[in-house]
């Protein structure tokens, strides 16, 4: 199981300029609830894998070895990297045999929380994930910190079905959720991958394990939604959450809220203040029947076996995160970059299995053609009934404007949620990061899978 605590790093783990861990890949028997044995894959037998640490400065070295039975490469989440360590399969590196091996090395750049994952078919469904903390000694220091991977268990024989477009899951976002709200009466659902149990590093409720805090402490919550599909909506019930950073990068203000809204492979860093004695529940806010399962106590000393207070599986009444409100409002659109793309995200209907940019899949999808230094603005387009967290490797973009609104302040973050419906969101990113091709592509597994994938690419 992945370590939760953070505790201080070590003067001997701080002095040391070249960290190094050993990440091998296996099948893993995955059983957090009782008569689930999940045929899994994981990094050095846990799902997720083993958190990393890595103070900003230091080179990290990674041998990666490949017991999966299957190719499989380690793709660098929200890094900045040489791209012949991006870990793209087929783009960046082949995939890694079966028995093969592969050393990953550079320093992580920018500091912050970051992940890693398989980029090879399956591979993430799967398991293979695990969190990467890449320490920034500017940070203001934490009474207390906990690094938490919100993740779920798929049901492997949805997966087909949702690729073809006519999957039989039903949507589990709460009530209350803009998903639920905009969706149209007639909307038929055929891309939903179902789920059989509901994790926070490893376990579920009430076997996760218990996060002890003391009365007066500022705590800091590093959290990952790492599930495949599904946007994840997190609450600390009796307390605000004060956010301060989005996918691992420090936001222009503080914003405080009730809840965190998640995308697929979003990660924020949110804090808040033990006033006094009690237990909460940190939990993950669905319609699914077996939601509780994504929970874990949050208590103080004497509390640990205390009912802990609990909040409703509802977004209703709830003051919740969103681009425009950690950003604010701007008085006019920010101006375009020297090259400008429009992307229309669209298909996806029900009996389908293609998710289109301007109306083709990957590889024919248009290509973001850059030089050294461009500074490129992209506008998406949402056409669909779903919404898409977008992603792009090996940069930090700034989201500009959501749904025709321009932020006041832009937001630098590696991916962002598309809203459903005829949804806009543009990116502002220069184009400064090491030569090569970046995958840019919906992390949506499904999408992803099935054509929503294009790249960045410098030339010469």
């Amino acid at each position: 199981m992945i370590v939760a605590t953070l505790p201080p790093l070590s003067e001997r783990a701080l002095a040391s300029e070249l960290v190094q861990y050993t990440l091998t890949a296996g099948s893993v028997r995955f059983s957090p609830v009782p008569g689930l044995n999940f045929a899994g894959l994981g990094f050095n037998g846990t799902i997720p894998g083993p958190l990393l640490r890595v103070v900003h400065g230091q080179r990290l070295r990674a041998k990666f070895i490949n017991k999966t039975g299957q190719g499989s490469t380690i793709h660098w989440h929200g890094m900045i990297l040489p791209n012949k360590m991006d870990g793209s399969e087929g783009v960046t590196q082949p995939a890694v045999p079966p028995g093969g091996s592969f050393l990953y090395e550079f320093s992580p750049e920018p500091p912050g929380t970051r992940w890693y994952h398989d980029h090879v078919g399956d591979g993430l469904l799967r398991g293979l994930f695990g969190m990467i903390v890449v320490e920034d000694p500017r940070d203001q220091r934490a009474d207390a910190e906990f690094a938490l991977v919100f993740h779920d268990v798929p049901k492997m024989a949805t997966v087909e079905p949702a690729m073809m477009g006519v999957g039989s899951a039903p949507m589990v976002d709460p009530l209350g959720s803009p998903e639920l709200t905009e969706m149209a009466p007639d909307d038929k659902m055929g891309d939903e991958v179902a789920f059989s149990a509901h994790c926070i590093n490893g376990a579920s409720y009430p076997n996760t394990k218990r996060l002890a805090v003391k009365v007066g402490q500022h705590v800091r919550l590093r959290i990952l939604n790492a599930n495949p599909t599904q946007t994840r909506y997190v609450r600390l019930a009796g307390h605000r959450l004060i956010v301060t950073h989005s996918d691992g990068n420090p936001l222009p203000a503080p914003v405080e809220v009730d809840a965190l809204r998640v995308g697929v492979a979003e990660r924020y860093d949110a804090w808040f203040e033990v006033g006094a004695p009690g237990a909460w529940l940190l939990q993950g806010l669905s319609t699914d029947p077996f939601a509780y399962e994504q929970a874990a106590v949050v208590h103080t000393e004497g509390m640990e076996n205390a009912p802990p207070l609990s909040s409703p599986q509802s977004l209703e009444g709830a003051d919740y995160f969103t681009y425009l409100k950690a950003g604010g409002t701007g008085s006019a659109m920010p101006p375009q970059g020297v090259k400008h793309y429009d992307f229309i995200l669209d298909d996806g209907k029900y009996g389908s299995s293609r998710w289109t940019i301007n109306g083709q899949t990957y590889p024919n999808t248009p290509r973001i053609d850059v030089r050294r230094n461009d500074l490129v603005t992209v506008r998406f387009t949402n056409k669909t009934d779903m919404d898409h967290p977008m992603h792009l490797h090996g940069h930090v973009f700034e989201v500009t404007e959501a749904d025709g609104v321009p932020l006041a302040r832009p937001l630098p973050k590696d991916t962002s949620l598309v809203r459903a419906n005829d949804g806009t969101l543009s990116w502002r990113f220069r184009a400064d990061s090491p030569a090569g091709r970046w995958l840019l592509h919906c992390h949506n597994a499904i999408h992803m899978m099935d054509g929503m994938m294009t790249e960045v690419v410098y030339a010469i």
